[in-house]
C-alpha cells in the first residue's frame, strides 16, 4: 500500500522504509501527519506501545501475541538498546496475568554476593547486614511475571538455583529451610550469545535450554529503516510535549542522515539524540545534532536509493531470489510482486549484479549495474 505523509508542498521523491512505500515532499518532513498515519494504518497484530510498521518488527509482534497467552518461559535475544524490557512487558499483558505483578531484575546491575538475595529473598540474621527479613523478587512476582535483564550476567553457582526455580517453581529463602512454592512466569533477556557462552562453560547448558523453550530476536534498527521516520515523529513529540515546545517538521536532508546512520546504540541511541535536539531547538523545525563519527565498517551508503537497493538486495538473497509468493522477497518486504520487479530494474538489482558485487569491489560492481539490469527479467 502506498502513502503519501503529508509533507510540504514540492518536488516528490520515493524510497522504501521496509512495510511500504513513503514518500518525501519538498524540505520537510510533516511529523504529526507521520505519526497520524502510522495511527491510523496500525495493524490488530501491533502491540500497544511499540513505535514500528517494518516487516522484521511485525514479525515480533506475531511472536508476542502467539506466546504471550500461555505459560511458557521466554527468552528475549537483541543488541543494547532494542526494546527487550518492552517486549517483555507485552508479553506479560497479553497473557492472563497481566493484572498481577510485573517484576523486573537486571542481573547485571547488582552485586554478585547480593543477586542471590534479591531473587530469592532472606530472613534476618542470614548474613551481616541483615537485620530485617526480606521477601525476594520471585515472591512478589508469584502470580505474575519475573523479567531477568542481562541473565548472561549470572554467575554459574545461582544458575543451578534458578533452574531448579523454574523447573519446580520452589525455593528457599537465605537463611531459611521453609520450602516456599510460587507461581512465577520467567522471561529473560541478553544481549549475548547464550549458546556461545555455554560452549565455553560460562552458561549452564541446562539452564539454556530450559530459558531457550521460545526464542524471540529483535532486530536492531539498522535493519527497521522503514520505523525510523515513526520513532523520531514518536520522540520529538514525547519530548516536545514535556518541554512545552511545539515542534511539528524535521528537515528532509536531516531525516535521510538519520535514516542512514546505523545505530549501533539502537533505540536507546536514538531516542537521546532526539532528546538532545529537541533541547536545541528554538523554532518549530526540528534541529539535529550531528551525528557521531562512524568507523569504515559503519559507514552506510551515502543515498537513501543506495539504502534501498542494497536492503532489496538483501531480502532477496534471504528468499533465495524467489520474488513472488507467500515466502518471496515481495511479500517480506510489504509490496507487489511488479512493484519489487520495477524498482529492482530502477536500481539495476540482479543476479549478475549480486554475483559481482561478491568478486570484486563495489565501486567496480555499481559500474557494470546498467550493462547486468538487463538480467532481472530473467526472475
Amino acid at each position: 500500500m502506498e502513502r503519501a505523509a503529508v509533507l510540504e508542498s514540492g518536488s516528490v521523491s520515493s524510497f522504501q522504509t521496509g512495510e511500504r512505500t513513503r514518500l518525501s515532499f519538498g524540505s520537510h518532513v510533516d511529523l504529526d501527519e507521520r505519526l497520524e498515519i502510522f495511527t491510523r494504518e496500525a495493524c490488530c497484530d501491533s502491540v500497544e506501545g511499540i513505535v514500528g510498521t517494518s516487516p522484521a518488527l511485525r514479525e515480533v509482534f506475531d511472536q508476542v501475541l502467539t506466546v504471550g497467552p500461555t505459560a511458557c518461559t521466554v527468552l528475549i535475544q537483541g543488541e543494547t538498546g532494542t526494546g527487550k524490557e518492552l517486549i517483555a512487558h507485552a508479553i506479560h499483558t497479553q497473557s492472563d496475568r497481566r493484572a498481577r505483578p510485573f517484576v523486573k531484575v537486571n542481573c547485571a546491575a547488582i552485586p554478585l554476593d547480593l543477586l542471590e538475595s534479591e531473587l530469592f529473598g532472606h530472613e534476618r540474621g542470614a548474613f551481616t547486614g541483615a537485620v530485617v527479613q526480606r521477601i525476594g523478587r520471585f515472591e512478589a512476582a508469584d502470580g505474575g511475571t519475573l523479567f531477568l535483564d542481562e541473565i548472561g550476567d549470572m554467575p554459574l553457582g545461582l544458575q543451578a538455583k534458578l533452574l531448579r526455580v523454574l523447573q519446580e517453581q520452589e525455593f528457599e529463602r537465605l537463611g531459611s529451610t521453609h520450602t516456599r512454592r510460587v507461581d512465577v512466569r520467567v522471561v529473560a533477556a541478553t544481549n549475548q550469545d547464550l549458546a556461545a557462552m555455554v560452549a565455553m562453560k560460562k552458561f549452564r547448558m541446562d539452564l539454556y535450554y530450559r530459558l531457550n523453550v521460545f526464542p524471540i530476536a529483535l532486530p536492531p534498527l539498522r535493519l527497521r529503516l522503514g520505523d525510523i521516520s515513526l520513532l523520531v515523529a514518536h520522540f520529538v513529540q514525547t519530548f516536545a510535549e514535556r518541554m512545552c515546545k511545539q515542534i511539528s517538521k524535521v528537515p528532509t536532508h536531516a531525516m535521510e542522515t538519520l535514516v542512514r546512520y546505523p545505530w549501533p546504540g539502537n533505540i536507546r541511541e536514538l531516542q537521546n539524540l532526539i532528546e538532545r535536539a529537541v533541547i536545541l531547538t528554538r523554532g518549530d523545525v526540528l534541529q539535529v545534532p550531528e551525528l557521531p563519527l562512524m568507523t569504515p565498517n559503519q559507514i552506510e551508503p551515502g543515498t537513501l536509493a543506495e539504502v534501498e537497493r542494497d536492503h532489496i538486495l538483501k531480502v532477496l538473497e534471504d528468499s533465495n531470489w524467489v520474488v513472488g509468493g507467500r515466502a518471496g522477497a515481495a511479500a517480506r518486504l510489504g509490496v507487489k510482486r511488479t512493484t519489487l520487479l520495477a524498482k529492482m530494474k530502477r536500481r539495476g538489482v540482479s543476479r549478475d549484479m549480486a554475483r559481482c558485487r561478491f568478486h570484486c569491489d563495489e565501486r567496480a560492481a555499481f559500474g557494470c549495474q546498467g550493462r547486468l539490469s538487463r538480467g532481472f527479467e530473467k526472475l
